[in-house]
Formats: structure tokens, sequence, C-alpha cells
């Protein structure tokens, strides 16, 4: 008999709902075409193009693990799909994703199929990345893209990294951090932590500035450099805000503006920059 875990309870009474959630859906596949997660701009980018915005973050991904050709990657929390193929195709990797939503998964096997992506390398497994199905030193390379904020238990997802991790390994993770919530004003604590609870979000609260860094290091990973990508990635958000104003709006006009999960956070996190950070963390297992 399978033991049902506490990350597990987690994911099934917070994080599923979040994603199987009407404006979730919706949103993911008509703005992102499923995919989830932010874009990298320069100057110049065309805010609204995210699509091209995606992939040139995770080709960034890809170049911060700086592989060799054919290592083999872990992606934690892999979604559809998308990243994984970056990598494999960039990195020339080959990449093993786990998620735990099994129609996302596979989605991910279908894309890989169509876009002709060579067998092996891509696989897709419904997994939790607190509790890996690897041997240990499996991997060259694990990478995760702001899938880590759902964790209940950041501690034990990096012990898992670590593990699979062979010696010399990359680490690479694209993730938020919040202000601490005492340095924050009423209106501002209050929207950051709604949106975390309502996007089942407990390891963004818990990561406030700096902490993912002391957890890798007490983890025993070697941290390579923490990066403020806040500035990179805004030009989406706040085409996400002036796609959510109105629907927000009139959300809340009726008493549901928590209805629009997605709406809100567009909006409020746009509005209250000084809540959080978008950071890029690599780390190596020595």
């Amino acid at each position: 008999m399978t033991q049902v875990t506490e990350t597990d309870v987690h994911y099934r009474h917070h994080v599923l709902p979040y994603y199987r959630a009407f404006g979730s859906r919706f949103g993911y596949t008509a703005l992102l075409g499923r995919t989830r997660h932010f874009g990298w701009y320069e100057p110049g980018h065309s805010p609204w193009d995210f699509t091209a915005a995606m992939r040139r973050m995770e080709v960034v991904v890809a170049r911060r693990l700086g592989l060799p050709a054919a290592a083999s990657v872990l992606d934690a929390g892999c979604g559809v799909g998308d990243t994984a193929r970056t990598v494999a195709r960039v990195g020339r990797a080959y990449v093993t994703g786990v998620d735990g939503i099994e129609p996302d998964v596979a989605i991910a096997r279908q894309r890989s199929a169509r876009a002709g992506v060579p067998r092996g390398r891509t696989r897709f497994l419904v997994a939790n990345y607190h509790a890996l199905p690897f041997p240990d030193a499996s991997f060259d390379g694990v990478y995760t893209m702001e899938s880590f904020v759902h964790s209940p238990d950041p501690g034990q997802g990096l012990a898992e990294f670590f593990r699979v991790l062979r010696p010399g390994g990359k680490l690479v993770m694209c993730e938020y951090s919040s202000t601490p919530q005492d340095d924050l004003l009423p209106h501002a604590r209050s929207a950051l932590v709604r949106v975390c609870e309502l996007s089942g979000m407990p390891g963004m609260l818990t990561m406030t500035h700096g902490h993912l860094e002391r957890l890798l290091q007490e983890t025993g990973f070697a941290v390579e450099s923490a990066y403020d990508a806040t500035e990179k990635m805004l030009p989406m958000l706040r085409c996400f805000s002036v796609l959510g104003r109105l629907p927000y709006a009139a959300a809340r006009a009726v008493g549901r503006g928590d209805s629009l999960v997605n709406a809100m956070s567009g909006v409020e996190m746009y509005r209250h920059q000084e809540t959080w950070r978008y950071n890029i963390c690599v780390a190596t297992r020595p």
C-alpha cells in the first residue's frame, strides 16, 4: 500500500484545485498555451509576445545549467514539458520531467512526440519531487521553474534534489521569494498572503529573501549565484495586470474577487512589487 505523505495531501487539496479551477485552465491555455512560467525580456522585446519570452527564459535555464552534451537532467515540476524540450534542444541534454498533474504529463509526452524530439531526449513521469522515484546520483543537473513555491516542505525537496544529483551536479532554481510580512504595510501583506493561499504556494511565504540560499547551504549545496531577475520578467506581469484589471474589479464589486485568482494575482502582485522578487539561484553538489 502506498503511503500518503503530508506533501501529497497538500498537493491534492491546495495545488491541484488551483490548477484545475476554470480561471487557471482558461488563463494558462488562452494566454500561455498551458505553459506556466514567466518570460525573460530585454530592451526592445515586445511585452505581449509571451511565447517568445517564455522560450528565452527556458534558454536562460539551459545556459545556467551549463552541462556537457548528453547530460541527464531532472525537471522538477515539468508541467506540459516546454522547458524540458528547450533544455533538451539547447543543452543537448536528456531530460526527465516529473509532475503531479497527470493530464499535463500526458500532454508533455504528446507534445514531445509531435515536436519530433528524438527518442529518449525527454521523458515525463507522474511523481512528487519530495519523494523522487530515482536512485541516488541519477542526474547531472536538476532545475525548477516556478514549481518550488508550491512546496510545503522546502527542506525535504532540496534534500531529494541533493540525493539524486551526482557530485559536481548543478541545480538551477527560478523561484520567487517574499518580503518578511512584518516589513509590509497591512494591505500589501494581506494581498501577498491571499495570493499564496489561493494559489497553493506556501513555499513563497516560507522563502523570504535570502532564505533559499541559506537552505541550500544547510542541505549541503555550494551556492554559486543568486540573481534578482525581477526586472527581466516584469513586463509580462504588467501585461497580466492590464488584462486582469477589469475582470478582477468586476468580481470584487460582487464580493467574488477571490474567484479570479490569476487576475487577482496579476493585479495585486504588480501593484505590490515590494512584496516579492523573482530569483534565479544556481548551486552545485560538491
